[in-house]
C-alpha cells in the first residue's frame, strides 16, 4: 500500500513538473497573434523601456458554444422550457469562460511571477499591471512605441506574441498587443482613416435608412381626399395612401386598451431624428381622432442624444414615421424613444455608419461594455463613438460611458442599417452575440430588411459602384446589416397596388426609380455571407431551394472570423463559382408588413412616405400589442419570436407575387412559404395573439 501511495505522489509530482514546464519554455509556445503589416499612418519608434509599466489585458474565450442550444430552449415552441427567461445574472454565469480556463491561464501568470490579477465583473477577462520586461517574457515578444502620425499619441505594441501552446485555446487576445487601432489623441481623423480601412460606405443619404420620403404633388386635395373617406369610414383610398385604418384592416387588429407600465415599446432613433408634438398632434388630429392632441412618446436619451425639438424644420422624417405608425397600434400603451450620441457624433462628417447600436446596448445592459468575443472588448476605438467626448462648441457628451442604466423594453423596433460587406466580422458577431443574450431576458429586436432588393444603391446614391453590388464584375448580391444576424428578426415591406384593396392579397413592394422615389425601391433580402442558416430557419430555407430554385449561379461558403477591421471578403468567397449568391446564408428578411404609400405629418406638412423603415414599426408594434395581452394573464414577454413563427406559418399571410430587383436580376420572387423577399409574409394579429397566448 505504502509503496502504490509513494508512486502516485511521484507520479503526480512528474505531471506538475510537466505542466509547468508547458507553461514556462518556449519551445511549447504559440504564436498567438502576428501582424501582417502596419498602416502608413504608424510608425514604430523606440523600445519600450523595460521598466515601464504596462497595463495587461487577458481577453477570455468566452462560453458560446451552446448560446443558440440557450436561446431556443427557452424561444422553440415545443420546448418545455419556452418563456422561461433568463435574468442577466444567469446570462454572465452561463457565457463566462470556464473555471477551467481561467485556472489555467492563472496558473501560467503565476509561473511566470505575475501577481496582482484581478477578473472583471463579468468573468471576461483578467487584468494585471507589470514591467514591460516582465510582459515581454512572459509573452515571448518585444515591445516598441508606434507612433500615430496623425494625433501624436504614441502606443506600445509588437508585432507578434506567444502564448502555451495548452492553454492558447483559453485566450481570445491580449492588450497590449498587436493592435493599433485606437484614436490616440482624440484626433477626429482618426475615424476617418478607420473608415477607410474598412470600407464602411455613405448610401443615399446621412440617413441611409431613413424613409424613402416623397412629397406628393397636391398633397392638400390627396390630405382632404384621405379625411372624406374616413368620415365615410371607407378602405376605398388605402391603394393611394396607407392611414391607421388601412393597417388595422389589412392586419385584424382591434383597438388596443391594456396599458402596462412595464410593456412601453421601444423605438431606436439616431442621426438627428428628432420627434416634435405638433406633426403628432397633426397626425392625430387627421387620422386617429381617439388618441389625444400632447400624446408623446418618452425620451431615454444615451450619451448626449437628443430626442425632440420644437422647430419643425428640424423634425426626423424617421422619426415621425415610426411614432405615427406605431401610436395607433399600442395606444394606450405608451412609447419610449431610445436617442444616442451627442451631436458631435451625430453631425460627424467621419461617420462609420454603424448608427449607435453599441450605444444602445451599452446603456441596457452594463456587461456588454467591457464583453469580450472576437478579439474585442468593448466599444470599438475608432468605430464607436468615444467618451467622456469634450467639444468647444458645446456638441459633445462630457459625462463617461453610460453602462447598464437603463432596463431594456420588450420590444424595440430598429428602421436603420447598412450592408454587411462594409462593417468589420467581429464587429458584428460580437454585437450579434448581445441580441442573442438580451433574447434570452425576453428582448425583442426587429430590424428594416433594407430598401434596395438584392442590392445597396447604385452610385450615385450609394458607393457600391453602378450596380449597387459586390464583387470583380459587380454582379454578386450585396445583404444587410445588422439583420442579418441570426437572433434578429428581420422585416421586408409589401405594398397594396393600385386598383387593390386591403382585401386583396397584398405584394412584394416594387417602385422603380423615378415612380415615385428617385432610386429603386424594392423589399430588402437575400442570404448572409458571415452568418449560416440558423437550425430554426433550416427547413424554411430548404423547401425554398427544392421548391422555387431562383435558377441563379451561387457559391457555398461563409466568412472566417477574423479581427477588426478585416471585412467579408465576398469576392474570395465566391471564388471561381461564377455564384451571385450565398447558398448556405441566414435566410433574410423573417417577415413583412405594408411598407409604401404611409401616409404621415413631418415639419407640419402631409406627405407619403415608405420604406422598410415603416413595415418594421408596425410589426414591432403588433409584437409589443401581444406582450401586452400575454402579460396581462401574467406570462412573459415574447422574446426572441422567430423560432415561434417558422413553427407556424399560418399566423402570417403568405406573399406570392412580386420580387425584390437588384445587381442586373430580378432578385429573388415571392412565393408559396418562405421566401427572401417577404419571408413568411405579414401579419395575421388574430391568429398571431391566439397562437402566442397558447403558449406557457
Amino acid at each position: 500500500m505504502k509503496i502504490c501511495i509513494v508512486s502516485s505522489v511521484l507520479f503526480l509530482s512528474a505531471t506538475v513538473v510537466a505542466a509547468t514546464s508547458k507553461l514556462l519554455h518556449r519551445d511549447h509556445y504559440a504564436v498567438h497573434e502576428e501582424r501582417s503589416q502596419v498602416s502608413p499612418r504608424w510608425m514604430k519608434r523606440n523600445r519600450v523601456s523595460r521598466t515601464k509599466i504596462l497595463p495587461v489585458r487577458i481577453g477570455l474565450t468566452q462560453n458560446l458554444d451552446r448560446a443558440e442550444e440557450h436561446l431556443l430552449d427557452i424561444s422553440h415552441p415545443h420546448s418545455p422550457n419556452y418563456g422561461r427567461l433568463w435574468t442577466s445574472d444567469q446570462v454572465v454565469e452561463a457565457f463566462k469562460p470556464s473555471e477551467t480556463a481561467v485556472q489555467a491561464v492563472r496558473e501560467w501568470l503565476a509561473v511566470h511571477g505575475i501577481t496582482g490579477v484581478v477578473q472583471s465583473e463579468n468573468k471576461a477577462w483578467l487584468a494585471f499591471d507589470a514591467p514591460a520586461s516582465k510582459v515581454e517574457s512572459l509573452l515571448d515578444t518585444e515591445y516598441y512605441e508606434y507612433e500615430d502620425a496623425r494625433t501624436g499619441g504614441v502606443l506600445p505594441a509588437c508585432d507578434k506574441y506567444h502564448v502555451p501552446g495548452i492553454i492558447q485555446e483559453h485566450i481570445d487576445y491580449i492588450t497590449p498587443g498587436i493592435k493599433l487601432m485606437a484614436p490616440v489623441g482624440g484626433d477626429a481623423a482618426a475615424g476617418d482613416e478607420l473608415k477607410r480601412r474598412m470600407g464602411l460606405k455613405r448610401r443615399v443619404n446621412k440617413h441611409a435608412k431613413a424613409p424613402l420620403k416623397v412629397q406628393k404633388q397636391k398633397s392638400g386635395d390627396l390630405l382632404q381626399q384621405l379625411q372624406l373617406a374616413s368620415n365615410d369610414s371607407s378602405l376605398n383610398t388605402c391603394d393611394v395612401a396607407i392611414t391607421p385604418e388601412c393597417i388595422a384592416a389589412l392586419y385584424q387588429i382591434p383597438p388596443g386598451s391594456l396599458a402596462n407600465p412595464a410593456n412601453s415599446m421601444g423605438i431606436f432613433e439616431a442621426e438627428l431624428q428628432y420627434w416634435d408634438q405638433e406633426d403628432l398632434n397633426l397626425f392625430f388630429s387627421n387620422f386617429t381622432p381617439t388618441i389625444p392632441n400632447g400624446t408623446h412618446p418618452f425620451n431615454k436619451e444615451i450619451d448626449g442624444g437628443v430626442a425632440t425639438t420644437t422647430n419643425l424644420s428640424e423634425a426626423g422624417g424617421e422619426s415621425m414615421l415610426d411614432l405615427e405608425l406605431a401610436y395607433p397600434i399600442v395606444y394606450p400603451q405608451t412609447i419610449t424613444v431610445w436617442n444616442v450620441d451627442d451631436i458631435h457624433y451625430q453631425t460627424w462628417a467621419n461617420d462609420t455608419y454603424t448608427w449607435g447600436f453599441n450605444t444602445l446596448l451599452d446603456a441596457i445592459d452594463g456587461s456588454y461594455c467591457t464583453y469580450t468575443a472576437y478579439n474585442e472588448t468593448g466599444n470599438a476605438a475608432g468605430i464607436d463613438p468615444t467618451y467622456p467626448d469634450p467639444q468647444p462648441d458645446g456638441t459633445g457628451y462630457n459625462g463617461t460611458l453610460q453602462c447598464g442604466v437603463y432596463k431594456p423594453p420588450n420590444v424595440i423596433s430598429f428602421s436603420y442599417g447598412g450592408q454587411e460587406a462594409d462593417v468589420p466580422i467581429a464587429y458584428q458577431k460580437r454585437q450579434c452575440n448581445e441580441y442573442l443574450k438580451l433574447g434570452l431576458q425576453g428582448v425583442s429586436f426587429l430590424f428594416a430588411s433594407g430598401d434596395s432588393g438584392v442590392s445597396n444603391y447604385p452610385e450615385p446614391y450609394g458607393d457600391d459602384g453602378p450596380t449597387g453590388c459586390l464583387g470583380p464584375d459587380l454582379n454578386i448580391f450585396n445583404p444587410t446589416w445588422p439583420n442579418n444576424c441570426p437572433w434578429v428578426t428581420n422585416v421586408g415591406a409589401t405594398k397594396v397596388y393600385p386598383g387593390y384593396t386591403v382585401f386583396d392579397n397584398e405584394s412584394a413592394v416594387y417602385d422603380p426609380a423615378g415612380y415615385p422615389y428617385s432610386v429603386n425601391y424594392s423589399s430588402g433580402g437575400g442570404f448572409s455571407n458571415v452568418y449560416g442558416v440558423p437550425d430554426y430557419q433550416a427547413d424554411a430555407v430548404a423547401t425554398f431551394f427544392a421548391d422555387h430554385d431562383p435558377g441563379y449561379p451561387y457559391y457555398s461558403a461563409l466568412a472566417p472570423d477574423e479581427p477588426n477591421p478585416a471585412l467579408p471578403n465576398v469576392t474570395a468567397l465566391a471564388g471561381d463559382t461564377g455564384g451571385i449568391y450565398n447558398r448556405i446564408g441566414r435566410g433574410i428578411p423573417d417577415v413583412a408588413a405594408n411598407g409604401d404609400n404611409i401616409a404621415v405629418f413631418v415639419g407640419g406638412e402631409f406627405s407619403l412616405s415608405g420604406g422598410t423603415s415603416a413595415s418594421t414599426p408596425i410589426f414591432s408594434a403588433i409584437i409589443n400589442r401581444i406582450n401586452e395581452e400575454r402579460i396581462a394573464i401574467n406570462k412573459t414577454s415574447v422574446g426572441f419570436i422567430n423560432p415561434v413563427l417558422y413553427q407556424n406559418p399560418q399566423v402570417l399571410n403568405d406573399i406570392v407575387n412580386g420580387t425584390n430587383p437588384g445587381c442586373n436580376t430580378i432578385g429573388f420572387s415571392a412565393v408559396e412559404g418562405w421566401d427572401p423577399t417577404t419571408g413568411l409574409g405579414t401579419p395575421n394579429y388574430p391568429k398571431m395573439l391566439e397562437l402566442f397566448l397558447s403558449l406557457p
